[in-house]
């Protein structure tokens, strides 16, 4: 590697932290979930809300970072993200009730929104054609790595704190493990707060202010001296030809000139979410606690989708710059639809049924006179079983010993459901996890790309608070098995939509995809 490339590839990294911290911030309340519900007696809809309100905030920081980045810069703007990923942090750990913590969780989805934006903005406004689809996928392997440390450092803190070691009871792991769970992520948001001080301004965001010479010096160390003078050049006669343009604003998105761009755009963002991604990443340890595994173990197989997830990203870059973006959505929304097809036929087939045995191995505090009542009872769904169980021994009692009481009763293929879960997850990781992100910061015109990832990023985060808040809703409704058979539903139609609309963007500069996609 010379110094050039060092360089970009070195700065890219560092602020692709800022994907670290958002994978680890979205992901950390998989391990969180089971214990809140029953500290703060929570509803299936609380529940969805406490996952879903930093997703929420999240939409709001797209919708405003784009364009404060425009005004102020790409580096303020990761800065202020690693501020408040930190106040989140030790807010979450302290967090006395609900209401707390809920507010915790939307100041972290305040950074969350904002680096998801600007992270990858910067980076493909960094580097150079060739290798840009590799550095923007940057920030989604960062993204991966955060998700995989975060179920790690779940099944860390529980397990510790069932120890009963020194460091266990010092720290008070086994009372407080859902709090330093939380907490723990102040420590990688002051690293990424100080790592942003070696990086530079984003250089076409200088050019645009009319400070050229100033990134002048970032571009030459990019290209090379006779390189970036050319580059300088070519950005600024790119600024020039949209000078005579109006004055960019939100309505100039709408225009027919952007009419491609923007339906792609608005397809891959919201494909990425309704496919299921943030149902399996938050509730990861839940769903595995259907399958009749317990939560150990669940905990244990939410640390498998972490590594399946960095494996297949690891591909992804190293492939998204030979095999183009197309080709790759292609291969992973197939996987997609395929494997959530699987999970609702794995699911659909499950039956339920509790002997004296099974009784037996229950908590004490479940009645055996009350549960009596469905011993030897077949039941073909896990909305029927929770529903007979539930009557017979109570709802309350019911939520809290729903892991031990599936796990008794569950008959299915937990094998194949592990297997379908992460096969989900590389078709993910190889395809709409890094792709979107290079698509957005490829697709849009220098002069609106602010503006324009806010927009597509909102709706993406919008559709990504839905399915977050509504899962546990639909699995208390529709079933597990019918919940995946919508995922997998519209993943099929995706593949049928992307297929037709999607040119291949790789290895051309962004003024060249302008005039392609845009024109003149």
């Amino acid at each position: 590697m010379n110094q050039q490339s060092g360089f970009v590839v070195s700065t890219a990294l560092i602020v692709a932290l800022g994907g670290f911290l958002m994978g680890f911030d979205s992901s950390v309340i998989s391990g969180v979930v089971g214990f809140i519900e029953i500290e703060f007696e929570l509803s299936s809809l609380q529940l969805g809300w406490a996952v879903s309100s930093l997703t929420l905030t999240a939409t709001l920081a797209m919708l405003i970072a784009g364009p404060l980045s425009d005004r102020i810069g790409r580096k303020p703007v990761l800065s202020l993200a690693a501020v408040l990923f930190a106040v989140s942090a030790i807010l979450s750990a302290i967090a006395p009730n609900f209401l707390v913590l809920v507010i915790a969780r939307m100041i972290g989805g305040l950074g969350v929104g904002a680096s998801l934006i600007i992270a990858p903005m910067y980076i493909a406004e960094m580097a150079p054609p060739a290798s840009r689809g590799r550095l923007v996928s940057f920030n989604q392997f960062n993204i991966v790595i955060g998700i995989s440390v975060a179920f790690f450092s779940n099944y860390l803190i529980l397990t510790l704190g069932q120890s009963s070691t020194g460091i266990a009871n010092a720290l008070n792991l086994e009372q407080w493990n859902w709090r330093w769970m939380l907490g723990i992520e102040l420590l990688p948001a002051i690293l990424y707060y100080a790592a942003l001080t070696l990086v530079p301004e984003s250089p076409r965001w200088l050019i645009m202010q009319g400070r050229g010479e100033e990134a002048l010096g970032t571009l030459q160390r990019i290209n090379g001296a006779e390189e970036g003078r050319q580059e300088l050049d070519l950005v600024r006669q790119s600024i020039s030809d949209e000078a005579d343009q109006p004055e960019t604003s939100w309505r100039s998105l709408f225009n027919t000139s952007m009419k491609l761009v923007l339906l792609i755009g608005i397809s891959v963002g919201v494909l990425q979410q309704i496919t299921g991604i943030n149902a399996v990443f938050y509730y990861a340890p839940m769903i595995f606690e259907q399958s009749g595994i317990g939560t150990n173990a669940a905990f244990m197989q939410a640390v498998f989708v972490g590594l399946i997830n960095v494996v297949f990203t690891v591909a992804a870059l190293l492939l998204i710059d030979r095999l183009g973006r197309r080709t790759l959505l292609a291969i992973g929304l197939s996987g997609i639809s395929i494997c959530m097809l699987t999970l609702a036929f794995g699911f659909g087939s499950a039956t339920y049924r509790l002997d004296q045995q099974n009784i037996e191995n229950l908590p004490a505090e479940i009645s055996r006179i009350q549960i009596s009542e469905v011993v030897e009872n077949v039941y073909y769904s896990d909305l029927e079983f929770r529903d007979a169980v539930s009557a017979a021994i109570g709802i309350e009692t019911y939520s809290r010993y729903e892991t031990q009481l599936v796990s008794e009763a569950v008959d299915l293929q937990p094998k194949l459901i592990l297997i379908a879960i992460l096969g989900f997850v590389a078709s993910f990781a190889i395809s709409l996890g890094p792709v979107m992100w290079v698509l957005f910061s490829e697709l849009f015109p220098n002069r609106i790309r602010g503006k324009a990832i806010s927009f597509v990023g909102l709706i993406n985060s919008s559709v990504a608070f839905l399915v977050t808040l509504l899962f546990p809703w639909e699995l208390d409704t529709i079933g597990v098995s019918g919940t995946f058979l919508i995922f997998g539903l519209f993943a099929l139609i995706g593949l049928i939509l992307i297929l037709k609309i999607l040119p291949e963007t790789k290895g051309k500069s962004l003024e060249q995809l302008e005039q392609e996609l845009i024109g003149a």
